[in-house]
């Protein structure tokens, strides 16, 4: 979001930086994340509270990677110490007692952070897909709260460019890295459109039910359920509002199942290769992806022998986890370089932005300095006029210079090397002045 004239802070004013105080996975535990979360029904309360504490600008992300407070202040001790108050109030302790476990960041480094967690560098998974929702979710409730100011809002905006750059340029989200999506992935690949696709569970097993979860969010909608008694199945599939079935009914069953997840974990082969065999003769070679998502196993393993038949065991499932983490890996090390890019592109246009106002104002010097002359004697002809202005305008810097070459600080090369720089000096624009201005 770019600011506005009247959004910059004035030349005058103290240049206010990104800061970040918070918890995540690696620096805290799991019982201090519990209880620091911020819910959404909380967050417009506790930045409201920030707001009166002088905390005008921030938000709050609670994840089940994180907790963290990103404000912007003036970078001083008080502001990183009320964020840190806040969240140790929250959990009930001293901040003598958490204070160890949590991270304060500013300027850079924060702005940094900010963006790897929005690129989802910062993760446990890296480059997982919520965590973007996640972030700009928390910025929607604190404009909701009314502490979304322009400068915090625009270093979002920037941090969500950078990681739509990431996961375009990158295969840094690319590749299933859970045994759930590893399951939706190899399911995509041997049965394509999953909405067009018949589902069999087996069993009650939590994996199980994850794993029909992540497929039902694929797109897979017929699905039946079986268990060792009516009553049992009808009580695994009421959730899903889908036919139940019995073990003996099995067979047939599989004769229609395009993906069949099993999670009976009853130590049996509940599902056999004969039976499959003879299924996917009557399917005419239709292929069944099998999923056996119990331990010990329900699927006898020589299924996998058959042609047509695709059994999957959570080693099996774990194995395509572990290639998507190492491509993941791999690509971490380019999208930290673009990320680099972006947030040195950043700082360059907000340096520029800051630049803005103190032009504005050596403009307003220069038009009052020119007013004044010509007001003074409109009769001047331009030679008189302009040699008047420039010796107006050189006075002053002309005072400062001399007075501190003469004090010999070691600011005069530097102001020296300035002024070349804003005016394009070289060695060729050196002569004598005359006249002092």
């Amino acid at each position: 979001m770019a600011q506005t004239d009247s959004e910059m802070p004035s030349s005058h004013e103290s240049p206010r930086d990104l800061i970040i105080v918070g918890a995540n996975h690696r620096s805290s535990s799991v019982d201090l994340r519990d209880r620091i979360f911020v819910s959404d029904a909380e967050a417009p309360a506790f930045l409201a509270d920030l707001a009166r504490q002088g905390i005008e600008q921030c938000m709050v992300m609670s994840t089940c990677d994180r907790v963290e407070i990103q404000a912007v202040a003036p970078p001083d001790v008080t502001a990183t110490t009320t964020l840190r108050a806040a969240l140790a109030q929250r959990s009930g302790r001293s901040l003598a007692a958490v204070d160890d476990q949590f991270y304060a960041l500013t300027g850079r480094p924060a702005l940094r952070h900010l963006f790897a967690v929005a690129a989802s560098l910062d993760s446990m998974i890296v480059g997982e897909s919520q965590v973007l929702g996640q972030v700009k979710a928390s910025q929607h409730i604190a404009g909701q709260a009314g502490t979304m100011g322009p400068e915090l809002a625009a270093a979002l905006q920037a941090a969500y460019g950078a990681a739509k750059r990431i996961r375009t340029d990158t295969a840094i989200a690319r590749g299933p890295v859970s045994l759930a999506t590893c399951a939706v992935q190899v399911a995509k690949d041997i049965q394509g459109d999953l909405s067009r696709r018949a589902g069999l569970l087996i069993g009650g097993g939590d994996m199980g039910a994850l794993m029909l979860e992540y497929l039902q969010h694929a797109g897979l909608t017929q699905i039946v359920v079986s268990a060792a008694s009516q009553s049992r199945a009808q009580a695994i599939a009421r959730p899903y509002g889908c036919p139940a079935l019995i073990h003996a009914e099995l067979p047939a069953a599989l004769e229609t199942a395009d993906i069949v997840i099993a999670a009976a974990g009853t130590g049996q082969n509940l599902v056999t290769a004969a039976m499959v065999e003879v299924a996917l003769q009557r399917r005419r070679h239709r292929p069944i992806f099998l999923i056996d998502a119990a331990v010990p196993g329900d699927v006898e393993r020589s299924v996998h022998d058959l042609e047509d038949a695709f059994r999957y065991d959570l080693d099996d499932l774990e194995a395509v986890a572990q290639e998507g983490r190492l491509a993941r890996e791999a690509a971490a090390g380019q999208a930290w370089r673009l990320l680099d890019e972006e947030i040195a592109a950043f700082l360059r246009a907000r340096a520029a932005r800051r630049a803005v106002p103190a032009v504005i104002r050596l403009r307003q010097h220069f038009e009052a300095a020119r007013a004044d002359i010509l007001a003074r004697d409109a009769g001047l002809n331009a030679d008189e006029a302009t040699r008047l202005l420039v010796n107006r305008l050189l006075h002053g810097p002309y005072q400062i210079l001399r007075a501190a070459a003469a004090a010999g600080e070691p600011a005069d090369a530097g102001m020296e090397d300035m002024l070349a720089r804003l005016f394009g000096l070289d060695e060729s624009d050196q002569e004598d002045p005359g006249t002092e201005p």
